[in-house]
Parts: structure tokens; sequence; C-alpha cells
């Protein structure tokens, strides 16, 4: 922790803004989301909509960012990674961001309540109150927290998804669970989780030093040779093969997805597989880098072949 005193909030620099929001991390909320409305629409595409969802939807990825950042300005300031972050470096005082979090964070809520429909604030609120009150404090208690994030991970497309539904008319219900069973929810929420573990799992175990040293009780903690995260790791890159059945099967998207999903999937496996092989810190990368280019190129298949 550094003894410098904290700065003022008037003193935070745009910077320092970015990290305490996660602005990068952020940007896989906003683009799933995105997706998520896109396949949800039924044609034309209702601009309006789409961009009040998206703003709700950031403004709450930026405020879990900021109080996740909060919640653990004592295992950030052990960790070389993080300890040049603004909360443990003392540029930003735990009262501002709290501030700014807080501000946020409601103002997510009540814009998608507001401005979208009561499904997207409340998936929303279920994504923030899974990330900040189960995961973030599960992660200094059980490696079984890999598996929780994956969950707070995976609703942000569904907020896309019942946003496009737009609000509630004639007698519809308040909330409409049906949203949530469609075959298309299923398959989003669950291509953003099988995606997230072997991601997570690289970087869990190419860091497990800088966890260890922050007190993060993760999977590959004491795992140095690997070979209990490359199972892991390839256990669920082999589950994203079969997901790229589904919607096909379901009839949501076009045949020819098959193929390419399936190469897609197949190229995260091999990699998974020469890390279970190896288990070296290059294939734990080569790994990692691969989950980057996948999901987006999954993306792009998924809106071109979803029948709306």
């Amino acid at each position: 922790m550094s003894d410098t005193a904290p700065s003022s909030s008037s003193s935070i620099t745009l910077k320092d803004l970015l990290i305490l929001t996660k602005f990068r991390l952020s940007a896989l909320v906003i683009v799933s989301t995105l997706v998520g409305f896109v396949i949800g629409s039924k044609s034309p595409l209702n601009i309006g909509l789409l961009v009040h969802t998206i703003i709700g939807s950031t403004l709450a990825a930026f405020g879990a960012g900021v109080f996740n950042q909060l919640m653990e300005i004592g295992p950030d300031s052990r960790m070389t990674r993080t300890a040049d972050r603004p909360l443990p470096a003392g540029r930003i005082s735990p009262s501002a961001a709290f501030g700014i979090g807080w501000l946020l964070s409601s103002m997510a809520l009540i814009h998608l309540a507001h401005m979208v429909n009561m499904e997207a604030a409340a998936i929303t609120a279920m994504t923030l109150a899974v990330y900040l009150f189960i995961y973030t404090p599960l992660k200094q208690q059980s490696d079984t927290n890999t598996l929780v994030g994956a969950v707070s991970g995976a609703l942000p497309p569904l907020i896309g998804w019942v946003g496009a539904a737009g609000p509630a008319i004639g007698d519809a219900p308040y909330f409409r669970w049906q949203l949530l069973t469609q075959p298309g929810a299923i398959y989003l929420f669950a291509l953003l989780f099988l995606w997230q573990l072997p991601h997570f799992l690289a970087i869990n175990w190419m860091y497990r030093d800088e966890y260890r040293k922050g007190g993060f009780v993760m999977l590959a903690n004491d795992d140095e040779g690997g070979g209990k995260t490359s199972f892991h790791a390839l256990l669920y890159a082999v589950a994203t093969v079969l997901l790229m059945f589904y919607p096909v099967w379901a009839g949501v998207a076009a045949t020819w997805f098959l193929l390419p999903g399936c190469l897609l999937s197949g190229w995260l496996c091999w990699l998974a597989w020469k890390f279970r092989q190896h288990r070296e810190r290059p294939y734990a990368r080569k790994l990692f880098f691969c989950t980057l280019m996948y999901l987006p190129a999954v993306f792009v298949l998924t809106v071109l072949a979803w029948k709306r």
C-alpha cells in the first residue's frame, strides 16, 4: 500500500478512471450484450432500444469493476501486476471509488428499468449480485470461485437478449420468464460460461504465484505440474464443440454454422490438448490467446447464421 495520501476525487485522471472501471474487461460485457440483442431481435433492429440497452449494461460493468477493486485493495496491493492500480497505489480514495461505483451501478439499473424493460434490469442486478457478493468474496475462500465467476460472466449477453424484447405490453406478465428459457438464451449463456473456463484457467496457471501472493484460492495454486488445470481446461474446451450442435438442433441457426463452429472449437480443443501434454507456460499462453480470438469469431458466426 502506498504511503502517499489518497488523491481527492477532483484529481482523478482519465487513465486511472479507465483502470478503476476495468474498461478493457468491460468491453467484453458491451460486445456480448450487443450480440445478445442482435440475435434476440426481430427485423428491423430497434436502434434506440439497442443504444439504451448498451448504455445500461456498460454503466453496470463499470460499476462492478469499481466495487470489485474496492473489495480487493489488500490482495491487489500484494500482487505485482495489480499493485499500481489507483486504489492500492493511493491515487484514488476508497470513499471516492465507492461513490463512483454506487452512482454507476444505480444509474445502470434505473436506466434499464425505465428505458428498456424490467427483465434487463433484473438480469443486470443478478449479474452485479453474483459478481460482487458471491464471486469476489469466494476468491479468497474456495477454488470454486472460477465456476461462480463464469456464471456472472455469462449473464451479460442475456441482458441484450431480454432487452431486445422491449417493454412488456398488454396482458404480458411483469417479468417474462419465458425469455430466459428460449434456445437463444440457453446458447448464449452456455457459450460464455464454457469459453471463460479455459480462458481463466490458463491465466490462473500462468500467474499462480501472483494469485497465491494475493491470497486468492485458485484451482492452479497448488498445481505446479499443471495436470489438474490442463485437464479442466481441456474438459470445457471439448464441451464447446458439443455446444456448436445445439443451435442447429434447436432450429435457431443455419445448418452451415456447424462446420465453422466445430472447427473453431476444435482449434480451442487442440491448444487445450497441447497444454495438457506439455504443461508449460508457452502452451498455456497459446491457449489464452486462442480464447481471445475464439469468442469474437464465434460471435460473428452466430450473428450471421442466426434465424431471426
